[in-house]
């Protein structure tokens, strides 16, 4: 029973928090959503604040798994790096608040020391498999962060037009993105 509980407080705070910000949301909004008594929350969660790390680390791990599929998938890094955005973009669909939550809106000062090495983990991957792309010659000179990072950028557009909705996984937008993303970082030919 303790854990429906808490996973329909998890599912009430991610909601809230995706669709009114985090400043907006209060506890006795999430724990209405959940249909529990506010202090329900201060059982699963020391804070607000404390539930919106353990959320976050949730997505950042969930993010991290999807970059360890897209290495163990094989490939060029090209194609590790398609199935990387293809899977990021099938989360946006299935769990549109996780994606918003991790990948689309700044946490900044809310976020702990684990939820940051969490998020690192996450960025770590992808440039990892940017610098399998560098180390191929298949990826621009110059530092694999900042490439991680433009490449990232690029697969985020994506993703906010497939959980704003404007975009489905048919919609031509999706793949033409996935490719920016990829010749945005890749070297000349």
């Amino acid at each position: 029973m303790a854990d429906l509980t808490r996973q329909r407080l998890v599912r009430a705070a991610l909601e809230l928090f995706t669709t009114r910000g985090y400043e907006a949301t209060t506890t006795a909004a999430i724990a209405r959503k959940a249909g529990v008594a506010e202090g329900t929350i201060y059982r699963h969660f020391q804070s607000k604040q404390h539930m919106l790390n353990e959320l976050y680390r949730g997505a950042a791990r969930w993010a991290a798994r999807l970059v360890r599929e897209a290495e163990a998938a094989g490939g060029d890094p090209r194609e590790k790096l398609r199935h990387l955005a293809n899977t990021l973009v099938q989360g946006a669909l299935r769990e549109r608040a996780v994606v918003q939550l991790f990948l689309l809106e700044r946490q900044g000062s809310l976020l702990d020391a684990q939820s940051k090495d969490a998020a690192q983990e996450f960025r770590v991957g992808v440039q990892a498999l940017v610098a399998q792309g560098k180390a191929a010659g298949v990826v621009r000179p110059g530092a694999v962060d900042v490439w991680a990072a433009v490449w990232l950028a690029v697969v985020s557009l994506v993703l906010e037009r497939v959980t704003s909705k404007e975009w489905n996984e048919s919609h031509p937008g999706v793949r033409l993105g996935i490719e920016a993303a990829w010749e945005a970082i890749a070297a000349a030919r």
